[in-house]
This record gives C-alpha cells, structure tokens and sequence, in this order.
C-alpha cells in the first residue's frame, strides 16, 4: 500500500520521534510513505491568524501536490491535518480559487489515527502484534484540533471520537473511559498565556489521574509537547506528583510489534515512559520487548 505523507515542518524538527515511530510501524505494516515533494510549510499555526489568503495558498499547495500523485494523504500533525482539511473545503466550495487547476479531490485527507482504524490496517496491526499491551492502561487524548469543528475536519464524533481507542484496544492496551478526550490542553497560548495553559493542560492530568491513568496517548505532537514539558511544572505548582508519560500512539505499536528502537524516541521525553515500560515486562535492558 502506498500512501502521499505530508509530516511538516515540527515532524522533521521537535517532533522527529513522532516521525520515527510513525515511519517504523508503517513500514512494518507493508505501508510505503511518500513524502510530498517539495511541500511546503501549511501555516499552521501563524498564517490564518494573519492572513486568510495565505493560508489559502500555503495549504492548497500542498493540496495539488497531493493531486498529482492520486493517492491518499497521511497528515501526523492535527494542526496541518485542520489547514489541509481547511483548504480543501474552500477548493471543493469554490473551484475558482484552485491555485493550477481544478481540484478533483483526488487524495482524500487522514489523520493518523483515523487511518490506521480502518478495518482492512486494524486487521493487519493485530497481525503484526507480538505481545499484547494488557499490562497498560491509560487514557486517550486526542486533543481539539483533529475532531473540531466536524464541518471542516469531518469528524464522525467530534466529542468522542473512537479511532484511537480502537487501534489501542487492538494492541490489547486497556482503554479507560473519561470526558476529557477533545478538551484543549492549551498549546496554542503557551507563550502569550502560560496561566491558562497551566490551567487547561493541569485539569487534563487531574482528570487521567482520576480515571486511574497510568499514561496519556496522544496522535498530537503539539499536545504532546505541551503536556510533557509542563507536567513537571504543574505538578510544582499544585504540590502533587501525577508521573503520567504522555505517549505516542505510534510508539506503543512499536512496542507491541517488538521494535526496539523505541528506546531513542524515549530520550526525547521529558516524562521518561522507558521505566514504566519496563516495569510491565515490555521492555529489557536494552531496550527490545521482551
């Protein structure tokens, strides 16, 4: 299976685990990645704020590049996963703005987690596990961007969605129902509002915490980010300790395919998940599942 994969700019800068993680399940799973030519940043998140047709313009370009190869899209990144979607709304609602030609709506957008709970890859995810993640339980999080609002990115349950839990469930990982799956952790105000983000991104770890979390998953790398970094901040401030990694979904199906190179996307952590995989057996000394 081949797939159009656009990672933008942070999955080739502060978020290259994400990368990694997504590049080594992919092709564990048969599915070749191919990486946009000469794509270009989707503006994301600077552009609409200033701009409305430059964002526009950074978007749809990426667009018609997708078009020409005549494949699916493969978009990590919920902010470029919301302006891609973004610009293919106002292509398919006013052709006229096509910025070559007229757009046919040849590379249907995913988002990872949507893309990898289809029935025909979650079959083959099952394929590929080599020890089931039922020693984990967690939470979830799938942040706003990915889900809201449903007229652009066409979520089916933009208040719970469903895709995420599914792959993890696949992996044998125990899913924990909570309310809190598409609540903004704050990323976008981290430097104009730390207060609020301390707020948002604390409220979040409380309510994992409460639901007897013992991590957070994420398909976000801005919300992974967020969280990680600030946890020990906001456990500072509230006098607690929540020790809850934040987690990509694409590293625990490394895991639970038995790929060790998991061990140098842990490094990139600030909430290290490396112990507390080990803790459950998944993983030895040197860093390969058990």
């Amino acid at each position: 299976m081949e797939v159009s994969y656009y990672p933008g700019c942070s999955l080739h800068g502060m978020a290259r685990e994400y990368d990694e993680s997504i590049r080594a399940v992919c092709r564990r799973l048969g599915i070749s990645l191919l990486e946009l030519p000469d794509w270009n940043c989707c503006g994301a998140s600077s552009a609409h704020f200033m701009d409305d047709d430059l964002a526009f313009d950074l978007a749809s370009r990426n667009l018609m590049l997708a078009e020409k190869s005549g494949r699916e899209l493969l978009v990590p990144c919920a902010a470029c996963f919301q302006r891609l979607k973004s610009a293919e709304k106002e292509l398919l609602n006013h052709p006229e703005r096509s910025p070559e030609k007229m757009y046919e709506h040849k590379a249907p957008i995913h988002h990872i987690s949507d893309f990898f709970a289809r029935p025909e890859i979650l079959k083959n995810i099952a394929s590929q596990v080599k020890k089931r993640l039922a020693a984990l339980r967690g939470v979830a999080y799938y942040g706003c961007l990915s889900q809201r609002p449903p007229r652009i990115t066409d979520s089916p349950a933009p208040e719970n969605p469903l895709a995420m839990d599914r792959v993890l469930q696949t992996l044998g990982f125990r899913v924990l129902p909570w309310s809190y799956k598409t609540e903004c952790c704050g990323g976008s105000l981290a430097l104009t509002r730390p207060d609020i983000v301390l707020k948002l991104s604390g409220d979040l770890f409380d309510a994992a915490q409460e639901a007897g979390a013992e991590c957070l998953v994420v398909d976000c790398q801005m919300c992974q980010s967020n969280l990680d970094t600030r946890q020990a901040e906001i456990e500072a401030g509230l006098g607690r300790r929540f020790n809850l990694p934040v987690i990509y979904l694409t590293e625990l199906m490394a895991v639970a395919f038995g790929d060790g190179q998991g061990r140098d996307w842990w490094k990139k952590h600030f909430q290290d998940p490396e112990p507390w995989l080990r803790s459950k057996n998944l993983l030895t000394s040197d860093g390969v599942r058990g």
